[in-house]
């Protein structure tokens, strides 16, 4: 079984219109495929840099001869310090893939995946002390409620977290199993699959703080890319997507252009797809988890 197979692989590489001698920042090294892939396209003076929390990836899939490429076992939102330490202060390009690997999904430790018993965990980096446990045993019900409608759009939640709240009082919520059983009671029916993965994503973005990561990666993108240097963001849900998109767009995280003191529009970005790319029939039948995969691509301008 491969670690994580590349999402809109030949659209992220075209998307970074890769100088040879440039240099680029895979984001988000997951099974390596994507930094594989634009390792490919530089000569000896172009440079690489992939961050990933999950020290798990690069056991797994490690590059080694490669002089012009560095893992950096780190969340993306640090991955200024990290250059700045390197010296670098601009880069020619930005990637990021939003998703979550498949290997972490599908190693049942990992906590990840509502299929099979497995305890709730869904942290990016095993090294951090709150994992999902922690959320559906200690949050109070109102933070509960405000993170399933707010990452997971339910707009039952706050009847899911009052049922939660009731649960733990009488047994801690440990595995995924004991998750699923309060649903199923509350409903009154097996839940479905896609109602199991909007409350799953809705606790791993809460575990890992992905939003306000996201948001300050965003940021720190415009202040180190060149000129026309692309950011490349491929993202698999509501929220993010239409963070990214408001933020090429109208350079700000809302759907108002961020003006300066003045009152003028603020344009980072120029947006060189209006519409997101998104997967193929045919690589949906594949790799059917990149079906909600949407691409967008900025170019600093």
């Amino acid at each position: 079984m491969n670690y994580h197979v590349p999402v809109l692989l030949n659209e992220s590489i075209s998307g970074l219109s890769i100088k040879p001698t440039g240099t680029y920042i895979d984001l988000t090294f997951g099974g390596g495929g994507h930094t594989k892939n634009i390792l490919k396209l530089l000569e000896k003076k172009g440079k690489l840099f992939s961050f990933d929390t999950d020290t798990d990836s690069f056991k797994i899939n490690s590059i080694n001869g490669n002089n012009n490429f560095e893992f950096i076992n780190s969340n993306f939102k640090y991955f200024d310090l990290h250059l700045k330490q390197r010296g670098i202060k601009k880069v020619d390009g930005i990637f990021a893939d939003l998703g979550v690997s498949s290997h972490q999904i599908d190693v049942l430790s990992r906590g990840f995946s509502y299929k099979g018993k497995a305890e709730l965990d869904m942290r990016m980096n095993s090294n951090n002390k709150k994992n999902a446990q922690t959320i559906l045993n200690d949050y109070d019900e109102s933070d509960l409620d405000k993170i399933f409608f707010n990452y997971g759009d339910f707009k039952n939640s706050r009847l899911i977290a009052k049922n939660i709240v009731e649960y733990r009082k009488k047994k801690k919520i440990k595995y995924n199993s004991d998750l699923i059983e309060i649903l199923n009671n509350l409903f009154d029916k097996n839940v479905n699959f896609k109602f199991l993965s909007r409350l799953f994503q809705s606790i791993r973005i809460e575990v890992n703080d992905e939003i306000n990561a996201l948001k300050e990666m965003l940021l720190k993108s415009k202040d180190f890319l060149k000129i026309k240097g692309r950011l490349v963001i491929i993202s698999y849900h509501s929220i993010e997507d239409r963070i990214v998109k408001n933020f090429i767009n109208k350079s700000n995280f809302d759907s108002t252009f961020k003006t300066d003191f003045y009152g003028n529009k603020q344009i980072f970005f120029k947006s060189i797809n209006k519409k997101p790319l998104v997967p193929s029939e045919e690589e949906i039948k594949i790799n059917p988890r990149s079906r909600s995969a949407k691409l967008r691509i900025g170019e600093l301008i």
